[in-house]
């Protein structure tokens, strides 16, 4: 049984539990999980294409050609070369 309720930490990180009687007795864990930022999981298809806008707009954003040729790949050499070479090998 998984019981999940989102409360406010206090500034004194003081906390009581009390537990439902539906929960045995016993050895239990408690797990504590800070909740996501608003916002930051889309619902839905248009939401995580506003948010994908959103980062691609952003003027501090780093380009991925920058790794572009730094990597020589877990084959070493030139990856290109060697997919070629291995679709030689087939039929």
């Amino acid at each position: 049984m998984t019981i999940e309720q989102t409360i406010e930490i206090p500034s004194s990180h003081l906390i009581t539990i009390e537990v439902p009687p539906e929960i045995p007795a016993g050895r239990t864990i408690i797990a504590f999980t800070p909740a996501p930022k608003p916002g930051s999981n889309p619902r839905t298809a248009e939401e995580a294409l506003m948010m994908a806008e959103e980062r691609a707009a952003d003027p501090n954003r780093k380009p991925i050609s920058r790794h572009f040729g730094k990597h020589k790949g877990i084959f070493g050499g030139d990856g290109v070369a060697y997919q070629r070479a291995i679709r030689d090998e087939w039929d």
